[in-house]
């Protein structure tokens, strides 16, 4: 009886010993890290903002249970939240790079149709521009328009350059703007002719 004594506290004290032992659950942080890396090398931080926001959001939670764990005296600590939370930020994180993948994609067909939109209104606008009314009071729209035309060239270069860099959504912006220019000379144009024509009639 009297062994069964001392043998008590002493499985007692074994026991804390052990939960003291406790460490940080090192593989689930590492693959945890290796996530949000990954999310990070796929540019989400580019096309998938919100859900890279949230993996990291999910690892400050995780580098604040760690910390927390490690304040505490070592037969206390306990890492079990803390191979949770990794499990979170891995999970997250694996969302925001299938996110980022999946919006990237989507802007390099956006922006390729773009191109070719533009492309074809440059082309149109610079036959319409061949085909402007000539004539006293003209001469310095005609050269407004052409260099806004010079512009809308330029855009699309710089669409072409950003589009075979991958920046999807600076060949984007970039074919937008080169279209819109196009089309406002094409409307430009349009009226000075219309207006030609009008004034014909009287």
């Amino acid at each position: 009886m009297r062994k069964m004594k001392v043998a008590l506290p002493l499985v007692l004290v074994l026991g804390l010993v052990m939960v003291g032992c406790a460490k940080p659950p090192q593989a689930d942080i590492d693959a945890a890290k290796q996530s949000l890396d990954a999310a990070r090398a796929a540019e989400a931080s580019d096309y998938a903002n919100d859900s890279l926001k949230a993996a990291e959001d999910a690892q400050a939670a995780l580098d604040n249970e760690l910390k927390a764990q490690e304040q505490k005296f070592a037969l206390f600590r306990s890492y079990k939240h803390a191979t949770e939370l990794a499990a979170d930020v891995k999970t997250k994180a694996e969302k925001a790079a299938e996110d980022a993948r999946a919006a990237k994609q989507k802007a390099k067909d956006e922006a390729s149709a773009l191109m070719t939109e533009s492309k074809a209104a440059l082309d149109e606008a610079k036959a319409m521009l061949d085909k402007a009314p000539k004539g006293k009071g003209t001469q310095a729209d005609l050269e407004q328009m052409k260099a806004d035309l010079a512009t809308a060239e330029s855009q699309l270069a710089e669409a072409d350059t950003a589009f075979n860099s991958e920046k999807y959504l600076d060949a984007k912006s970039k074919a937008e703007s080169a279209k819109t220019t196009a089309n406002n000379v094409k409307t430009a144009v349009e009226q000075a002719m219309e207006a030609k024509k009008m004034m014909g009639k009287k």
